[in-house]
């Protein structure tokens, strides 16, 4: 009786991984990643491993400038960027619909495959009073955090991955 119910277990054990290992073959949508057609990047832009970031130093200008590019190779290209969502690194995707958090109040148009977004740490810091931009201390954050809608030719819309301006002294 004992060898039949191993015997069960391990014919059970079988079935369940072949219906398993057909599914992790075809990499359903649950595990497979989410990327555009046509991909956003930031030239000039430096990333280890996260996202990517610029540097803005208090002491300069604090221009704060993004420039957005897609493949030339993709036939596309950019309209304007629609819009843009800051605040503190915590913002998502979600972020572009919260009227809080929306930077600009209207399109930015772009030529071509690139698009540039420009502003200043001193517009930053009269939009979202509330974050800290200040280098140095415990508390406060050394980034803050962008996210672009993008809008292309075609009428294709692209959220890009959030990008940063790390703040320096």
């Amino acid at each position: 009786m004992k060898l039949t119910i191993i015997k069960s277990f391990l014919l059970a054990a079988l079935v369940v991984t072949s219906f398993a290992c057909k599914d992790d073959l075809e990499y359903g949508p649950l595990v497979r990643d989410n990327r555009p057609a046509v991909p956003v990047t930031f030239p000039g832009a430096t990333t280890f491993g996260g996202n990517p970031f610029i540097e803005v130093s208090t002491s300069g200008s604090g221009a704060i400038k993004f420039t957005l590019s897609i493949p030339e190779s993709s036939g596309r290209t950019i309209k304007e960027i629609t819009k843009v969502a800051a605040g503190a690194t915590g913002i998502n995707p979600a972020s572009l619909n919260t009227a809080t958090s929306v930077f600009n109040t209207a399109p930015i148009v772009a030529n071509g495959t690139t698009a540039t977004f420009e502003t200043t740490l001193a517009a930053f810091k009269t939009k979202y009073p509330a974050v800290v931009t200040t280098p140095g201390t415990a508390l406060a954050p050394r980034e803050i955090a962008f996210i672009f809608l993008v809008t292309l030719d075609n009428g294709d819309q692209i959220v890009t991955q959030q990008v940063r301006a790390r703040i320096t002294p």
